[in-house]
């Protein structure tokens, strides 16, 4: 008897961030938390590389393949180097000095150069880069945070078969905020080019949506942005702490000793913690201000004391440097105003801490301060908590922190409202111990439950069910050989051209579409071609066609293949006869109360159809009360011979007996003359002549989104010149 082995491979994750969870010295050491520990509870299920800048300049191609070698044979990490003035210009300029200060709200703190613009897309292009150089099909790319915006769309572009998925670790701030970056525009495009992109809250899926929305146009769900066609989900994923690793530091004995040198230093006294980076947006003054107000008014001064843990960090910048320095000022201040012979009230340390410390000073602390101005999330609160398995300790937490929207048993406080948090301090010291445990227990199991390996999981998860559109999507190829080749190859040809999107490009103004001299030249050619029959197929009325394409010997059909003018006869003529229109009084009257509610909206009636233009109206309305009529005519028009399409910044409800394809069919069957049938068009309109099987059909779709035609062309103005050139080449 003979065992059969199946290997099977396990699904890969590519996590690319910019720094990669390990510090090169005398020798490598990896980092432990964060990502890192979160990561570690998905390596049963998935083979993990990551991915980023091992944090130090590594000169010569012999060093760079040494260090790659060992990285990846012994940590599984994949390194991305960068010089000096790549990491000037890309992180410590571009990301550090312009994109947090944004992501912050503080852009009055912005510092730019447009050098700093473009190292970010060089370095951006490098992770790119490096991602596709290891990737296989159907990886799993994983890329994290607001120093690689652009890498998403980046990889979306090379149209491999990844599943994309994008994390943004810092607050999004509100369209007013964010429109004030100079590159707003092309990092949003970045992010969409994810099929997944999570945030902490939903406060900034709002505010991301609101941008996408307002500055790129795009039309949006609720937790969908539709981007050209493709669609990026929207999620909320909440970061944990890393539990397990606070959990397991307790039980060792140098926990205990440092536990009990902490007891004796601080005997007698009420310990209040405060632990953050340096950074104007951990609300560090407002704090300050706070305990000064609230020693003023306390008599005993002896029996408390603040552990202000202030972290390094960024200290090339020179906002970060004046920082500190009137910090240290303040804190110099306050001793002086308030200390006694028994007790200095502020201990300040400005540098980091060893995690055994860290823990002991979270597990004796009686509160810990967390009031940042604004922050993603906070870890330091949950990490406070975690640290309390006996439920004794007060959390007080800023309402601006991403962890206020779970961590509902805080003291929950405005750090702007320097005497709201003095009376919160006030107010947690004399709090009932009953009281106390009842908070801490609610808010330790919340913690324990979604900690950072839920988070990580969680992500994984939702970006692992998302299906890729990429890899069935129509080919990028030569266009226009491959049109020349076939149309020279035919004996009668056939164009079915649409309009607006595809022979000229989407007006703000319906009526200003007229066609411009190119597009009339091309026309004047198309009707020399005895060869060529044209068919301009447009939803537009049959007065809009007549009057600017009448005179030209070519078939119009109009209202989408509702009716149809003759180049012999210039006479009008039904193509569907017996349709049933008893819908469009209700319709209308429902559509013109729109238009008295969104101003810049108007209503285009049709024979067969009714369309409301929002294109003029403010974005972010037009598409709230979009969405609000599809979702009414979807239930209202539910029997009635009507098909409802949401397109580009319209809604139209059309007769559902008129449609392109059925128009390409009465005029190009297999029982036609023709042998070669070219159809061309933009939106969802023209899916249904791309949907005709026939292989006489040569498809195309101008702009991008998933499509059932053949090929892709990018633009109106590149598929009239191909057009053109193609005419020019015919005898």
């Amino acid at each position: 008897m003979f065992l059969k082995y199946i290997l099977i491979e396990m699904e890969r994750i590519i996590n690319a961030a910019n720094r990669l969870p390990i510090t090169i010295g005398d020798k490598i050491t990896v980092s432990s938390g964060g990502i890192v520990s979160a990561l570690e509870g998905v390596r049963q299920d998935y083979e993990m590389i990551w991915l980023g800048w091992p944090g130090d300049v590594i000169e010569g191609r012999k060093n760079q393949q040494h260090i790659k070698n060992l990285l990846f044979e012994k940590h599984g990490c994949q390194p991305v180097f960068l010089s000096n003035q790549e990491i000037e210009g890309y992180y410590h300029g571009f990301s550090n000095s312009t994109l947090w200060p944004i992501m912050h709200y503080r852009p009055y703190f912005i510092n730019y150069q447009s050098q700093w613009w473009e190292q970010y897309k060089i370095v951006n292009r490098k992770f790119a880069h490096a991602i596709l150089k290891i990737a296989k099909k159907g990886d799993l790319v994983w890329v994290h945070d607001y120093q690689l915006m652009l890498v998403p769309e980046m990889l979306k572009q090379s149209g491999m078969n990844l599943k994309i998925g994008f994390f943004l670790h810092t607050p999004f701030p509100s369209y007013e905020v964010f429109r004030c970056h100079p590159q707003r525009k092309e990092l949003l495009t970045g992010m969409l080019g994810a099929d997944l992109v999570g945030f902490h809250t939903f406060g900034y899926v709002r505010h991301f949506r609101s941008s996408a929305i307002r500055l790129l146009g795009v039309e949006c769900d609720t937790m969908v942005v539709n981007n050209e066609g493709r669609k990026c989900r929207l999620g909320v994923f909440p970061i944990g702490a890393d539990v397990q690793s606070f959990s397991t530091e307790m039980k060792t004995e140098r926990f205990e000793k440092k536990l009990n040198e902490f007891r004796n230093i601080f005997k007698g006294k009420k310990i209040v913690l405060s632990v953050e980076r340096l950074d104007y947006s951990k609300g560090i003054m407002q704090k300050l201000k706070a305990i000064d107000g609230f020693l003023e008014k306390r008599k005993n001064k002896n029996n408390i004391v603040f552990i202000f843990i202030n972290i390094p960090s960024r200290e090339q910048v020179p906002e970060y440097h004046q920082l500190r320095q009137e910090i240290e000022s303040f804190v110099g201040r306050l001793n002086g105003k308030h200390a006694t012979v028994k007790n200095t009230p502020i201990h300040f340390i400005y540098q980091s801490l060893e995690f055994t410390e860290l823990c002991a000073l979270y597990n004796i602390a009686d509160i810990a301060m967390v009031t940042p101005l604004i922050d993603g999330m906070n870890l330091v609160a949950k990490e406070y908590v975690a640290c309390k398995p006996d439920y004794d300790g007060v959390l007080l937490l800023s309402e601006f922190a991403g962890a206020a929207n779970e961590l509902f048993q805080a003291f929950i406080v405005n750090p702007y409202d320097v005497e709201s948090m003095v009376q919160a301090l006030e107010l947690a010291l004399e709090i009932p111990a009953d009281d106390v445990k009842r908070r801490m227990n609610g808010l330790y199991e919340r913690v324990v439950q979604f900690d950072a390996k839920y988070w990580a999981k969680s992500f994984i998860n939702e970006l692992n069910k998302i299906e890729v559109i990429s890899s069935i999507a129509p080919k990028k190829i030569n266009v226009y050989n491959e049109l020349f080749r076939k149309i020279k190859k035919s004996r009668k040809a056939a164009f079915f051209l649409d309009y607006d999107g595809t022979l000229c490009g989407i007006q703000d103004d319906p009526d200003k579409a007229a066609p411009d001299k190119n597009l009339k030249y091309l026309l004047e050619q198309l009707e020399k071609k005895k060869s060529i029959d044209t068919y301009l197929i447009s939803g537009r009325t049959e007065k809009d066609l007549e009057k600017w394409l009448g005179k030209y010997h070519i078939t119009l059909i109009a209202e989408h293949g509702f009716s149809y003018r003759s180049p012999e006869t210039h006479r009008w003529s039904r193509i569907v006869r017996h349709a049933d229109l008893s819908w469009k009084n209700p319709v209308k009257e429902i559509l013109q109360q729109h238009v008295g509610t969104t101003q810049g909206s108007f209503v285009e009636e049709k024979v067969s159809s009714l369309t409301w233009h929002y294109r003029k109206a403010d974005p972010e309305f037009g598409l709230i009360n979009a969405q609000q009529l599809m979702s009414l005519f979807m239930e209202m028009l539910s029997n009635m011979p009507v098909e409802v399409h949401h397109g580009k910044k319209i809604v139209e409800v059309k007769s559902m007996h008129a449609n392109k394809g059925s128009a390409l069919m009465k005029f190009a069957d297999g029982k036609s003359k023709y042998d070669f049938v070219l159809c061309a068009g933009d939106d969802q309109t023209d899916e249904n002549m791309f949907k005709v099987n026939d292989e006489r059909l040569f498809k195309i779709k101008v702009g991008q989104g998933p499509t059932e035609a053949q090929y892709t062309i990018d633009s109106p103005k590149e598929f009239l010149n191909i057009l053109l050139k193609v005419i020019a080449r015919m005898k």
